[in-house]
């Protein structure tokens, strides 16, 4: 009898404890992240071929307080390695952990190389040489703090490579946690099996392998224990073909059935091939189809449902996730009464969405990252979910209800105004801090950063009910909606870029035409609250020359050009935006040398232009700390010094539109009467409909000579 640690996942340990006393295996003593235990030649052969839970088995031969690289070498020095194994040999050393002197994994293994490579040289045989890629074995090591074991790994690769997976799915479960997953779900051999997502197969391949006793290790090609000097052959051929026996006429007495469902054909061939690999693809039915829109497949009444729905790597990258798990819940519970569900997912907040109370909770980690296993009982009630003398149980009602309400009277009004563009709904209701504009048949959600004393969880269950609503109440499809985190922006950041995508959307504004961007940056190409100011600027730019400063995308200069503008100068500091003003004058058909755009630093090109326009529209931001900037700017410090160099560009008759969005701004009128300028007020002039309800946040004036 040897000492063996079997490594398992943080979690699993007591599972894996009642799965060794099944394979024959005496007083197994649970440790953080394994099970250590003795076991004979023909125990540990059994259970590396049977065990569905470990992810290896190490033979120990040694343990020991380890405090620096010296206790390390000597330890290892220690071990007899020509006893275990042939010079001939390769080998490599995992070593896993750190403490105080001993910081690097890397020279870890080092250490413990060098002290096996001298133990055959001080015996004057043959060193063995090293093979990362193509090593007959694999020593390994675990550092904690001061104490260390050291071992030779038993299996060689993870016992989660059964064989039967060369190709997954995108985001693949390993066949361990699979299996661990499937335990704790309360399914037995006797019931029905469904994974209604189940991508390349994995969990209903190893339920139906479960049922059939087949062994998970039976398609292996490569054990370590092979390359050791005590390598039993015999028996292990014994061991083996004993399990391939049991699995061939196991398939053949497995009376459950299971269901495999996936939306994606290319991926659920892949699952077929996986399970043909297994042996076990004549018991799984595997059929396209939408777990948005599941049905309960023909012979399935009653059983298990266990899936591990997509969760992102961020909640607000994929609204649809949330729409998925929403209306996979009402599938549940439609189709499936008196089953039990078990869902494994990273994200608390999509199983809310489910809606449904969960019996039992299990924590896991897939690799590193922590996920719920939630186990369901579903109502057998079914009559009760589908009367339709009911009224549907709204999402988050107060939300919903205002959401209502504003959609009815902002809709009507977006309509007459022949506007594609809009907002809906802007942090009415505290709890609820979110903006949601339409663009389009899309929806563009804004999740303000909540404040300090409102726990992230409950900021994260509110993000979601609010997605969930929005959805359920503008009936927008799930995969156009884009979510957003608005926070207060400095500087540089708020042209930050936060994708890839590049899908550019055409979309109409009081008879002008604008290229918006949903996904890319933070703002999308226009300020909605801006619509009439940007009309007006239209209405008054017939026949004049007209500059536009910190232009964006120019949405202003095109007002402008298409109001019959004699000319245009559009100055901003990113060409990004720049090029972006270009297109969008291009796609009004406004192209020529009478339009210029200017990359610069607007408050410098500002001090040195010398030439002047009839009509000149400013928005520049509240605050700028840009690096392209010869110096910070503050709106409310600094606005007379711009007016000042704004004037010497203004023709005597010529107006300036002056623009800002912070929130109560005061005109320095005494400083601007000094400076020869009247100002007129016309903000609530220019504030549209659907940002009325928040006055602050727009300013807007007319500035003119004064002539008295």
């Amino acid at each position: 009898m040897q000492q063996y640690l079997a490594v398992t996942s943080n979690g699993l340990e007591n599972l894996l404890v009642e799965e060794l006393i099944k394979l024959g295996i005496q007083n197994p003593k649970p440790v953080q992240a394994g099970v250590k235990f003795k076991a004979s030649t023909e125990q540990i052969y059994r259970c590396c071929l049977w065990s569905r839970l470990a992810s290896r088995f190490v033979r120990v031969l040694s343990e020991f307080t380890c405090n620096d690289d010296m206790d390390l070498y000597l330890s290892a020095t220690a071990v007899n390695w020509v006893n275990h194994f042939h010079s001939s040999k390769k080998f490599v050393v995992d070593f896993n952990g750190t403490n105080r002197e001993i910081r690097n994994s890397q020279y870890g293994a080092m250490k413990v190389k060098d002290a096996i490579v001298d133990c055959f040289t001080k015996k004057s045989l043959p060193r063995p040489s090293i093979s990362k890629d193509h090593a007959d074995l694999r020593v390994h090591v675990r550092l904690h703090r001061d104490k260390a074991i050291l071992g030779i790994d038993m299996v060689g690769g993870g016992l989660h490579q059964r064989g039967y997976r060369p190709e997954s799915g995108r985001a693949p479960l390993r066949e361990t946690l699979a299996a661990a997953i499937i335990l704790r779900s309360g399914w037995d051999a006797s019931t029905p099996f469904l994974d209604p997502m189940c991508g390349s197969g994995t969990l209903v391949i190893e339920a139906a392998m479960m049922a059939a006793n087949v062994a998970p290790g039976i398609k292996r090609q490569k054990w370590g224990f092979e390359a050791l000097e005590d390598f039993e052959p015999e028996l292990w051929a014994e061991v083996k073909s004993e399990a391939a026996v049991q699995g061939r006429r196991g398939v053949n007495k497995v009376d459950c059935k299971f269901f495999g469902v996936d939306n994606d054909p290319r991926v659920l061939q892949t699952a077929r091939d996986n399970a043909r690999r297994a042996g076990v693809d004549s018991l799984i039915e595997f059929e396209l189809g939408d777990a948005a829109e599941l049905k309960r497949p023909k012979g399935f009444e009653t059983g298990v449902i266990v899936s591990n729905p997509p969760y992102g790597e961020r909640l607000g990258t994929h609204p649809g996730l949330i729409a998925l798990y929403t209306a996979f819940g009402a599938q549940l519970k439609l189709e499936f009464p008196g089953s039990t569900a078990s869902i494994f997912s990273a994200s608390d907040e999509l199983l809310s969405c489910i809606r449904m109370r969960a019996e039992k909770t299990f924590k896991l980690n897939n690799g590193a990252l922590p996920c719920n296993q939630k186990n369901y009982s579903i109502s057998a009630k079914r009559a009760d979910f589908v009367d339709n003398n009911k009224e549907p149980t709204l999402i988050a009602p107060d939300f919903s209800n205002r959401l209502k309400k504003n959609i009815g009277k902002i809709g009507k009004w977006a309509r007459k105004e022949k506007l594609e563009c809009y907002r809906i709904y802007d942090a009415d209701l505290p709890e609820y801090n979110v903006a949601i504009d339409i663009y389009l048949d899309q929806l563009v959600i804004q999740e303000y950063a909540a404040p300090k004393d409102v726990p992230e969880e409950t900021a994260k269950r509110r993000l979601t009910d609010v997605i969930r609503a929005a959805i359920d109440v503008t009936g927008t499809e799930a995969n156009k909606v884009v979510l957003k985190v608005r926070e207060k922006q400095k500087g540089r950041s708020q042209y930050q870029k936060l994708g890839q995508q590049s899908e550019r959307l055409e979309v109409h504004e009081y008879g002008v035409k604008l290229i918006v961007n949903l996904h890319d940056y933070l703002d999308t190409g226009l300020f909605l609250d801006h619509k009439i100011t940007r009309r007006k600027l239209g209405e008054m730019a017939a026949g004049k020359d007209f500059l536009n400063l910190f232009a964006y995308t120019g949405s202003a200069t095109v007002h402008a050009a298409c109001g019959g503008a004699k000319s245009t100068t559009t100055v901003d500091m990113s060409n990004t935006y720049l090029e972006w003003a270009k297109d969008n004058m291009t796609l009004n058909g406004k192209v020529g040398s009478q339009h210029k755009f200017e990359q610069a630093d607007c408050l410098k090109w500002l001090s040195m232009s010398d030439k002047q326009y009839d009509l000149i529209f400013i928005d520049p931001p509240t605050f700028s700390n840009s690096k392209r900037m010869a110096q910070s700017f503050d709106i409310q410090r600094d606005h007379i010094q711009l007016m000042t160099d704004l004037k010497r560009l203004l023709r005597e008759e010529g107006t300036i539109v002056f623009s800002n969005n912070k929130r109560h701004f005061k005109m320095d009128l005494e400083a601007l009467k000094e400076l020869g300028l009247k100002a007129t007020n016309i903000s609530s002039k220019t504030l549209p409909l659907d940002f009325s309800r928040n006055k602050h946040i727009h300013n807007c004036w007319l500035l003119t000579h004064d002539s008295e």
